[in-house]
This record gives structure tokens, C-alpha cells and sequence, in this order.
């Protein structure tokens, strides 16, 4: 155990969490995301007791988000004529505003395929058990300046 270190993240996950530099990205994956398939360059984490968001809110505890670039955190996009609800994607956005002082404005949209394409380029993903749709989000590193 160590102390000021969020429980839920694993040993596995915080040597990840270190190991990665500046501008490598994390995708922490819903239940229905192919993780396995996406991340047969990446590292893959098993979470799947876990939601979205509170893997969320641990990483960003210990994890700085990249200021050089515009969206450092990025959403999967809803295809046109899905009527799918995201409410989840307000949640994420109150646990950002809690570790980054530019709030709202470091969320992006990636089209669904395209956010496919990222994630096939990504470090890591965190595959979980969030049941939500379009609960896909991808988390570019910045670094530590303290």
C-alpha cells in the first residue's frame, strides 16, 4: 500500500501510468470497446469491475494532461442517427475540471472510426466494465512541472 495513491489503481496500472512520456495517449474503454483487438500494439489493463469514470478520476490524480496540445482528452463521437443519450460524458467533464484548469475546453470529438484508428496508435488501454455507450475516452500525457 502506498499512501496518497487512489486504491483502485493497480500496481500494473501505475507502472503504465509512469512508464508513459510526454504525448503518449490512454484510452480507458467502455465494456463494449474491442480492447483486445485495438491494443495489439498496446498494452492492455483489465478493469472490468470498474466504471469509466472512476478510473477517471484516480488517473487524473496522478496523471498531468498534455497544455500543447488543443483536446488532450477526447471523446469517441456519436455516428449520426444513433439516438443514444451521453450523460456520462457531463460526468468526465466535472473530473476534468478538477485537474485542469482549462476545464471544458480540453475535450475533443474523434468520429467513431477514426477514434478506432487513434486507438490502434495508443500506450495503453484500460478496458473496464462501464456499461454506458460512447463512454470512450482518450487522455494524451503532459508533463509534470512541480
Amino acid at each position: 500500500m502506498l499512501k496518497g495513491i487512489p486504491k483502485i489503481l493497480s500496481p500494473e496500472l501505475l507502472m503504465v501510468l509512469a512508464e508513459m512520456g510526454h504525448s503518449d495517449r490512454l484510452v480507458i474503454s467502455d465494456g463494449n470497446f474491442p480492447a483486445e483487438s485495438m491494443g495489439k500494439d498496446a498494452i492492455v489493463i483489465r478493469c472490468d469491475g470498474h466504471g469509466v469514470p472512476e478510473l477517471l478520476d484516480a488517473i487524473l490524480q496522478v496523471f498531468p494532461l498534455d497544455t500543447y496540445v488543443e483536446h488532450p482528452v477526447n471523446l469517441m463521437e456519436v455516428m449520426p442517427g444513433d439516438d443514444v443519450e451521453t450523460p456520462i460524458w457531463d460526468t468526465y467533464k466535472e473530473i476534468i475540471r478538477k485537474y485542469d484548469d482549462r476545464g471544458d475546453a480540453v475535450v475533443g470529438q474523434i468520429e467513431r472510426f477514426a477514434f478506432y484508428e487513434e486507438a490502434k496508435k495508443v500506450y495503453a488501454i484500460i478496458a473496464t466494465g462501464e456499461s454506458a455507450l460512447y463512454a470512450n475516452i482518450m487522455l494524451q500525457k503532459g508533463v509534470v512541472t512541480d
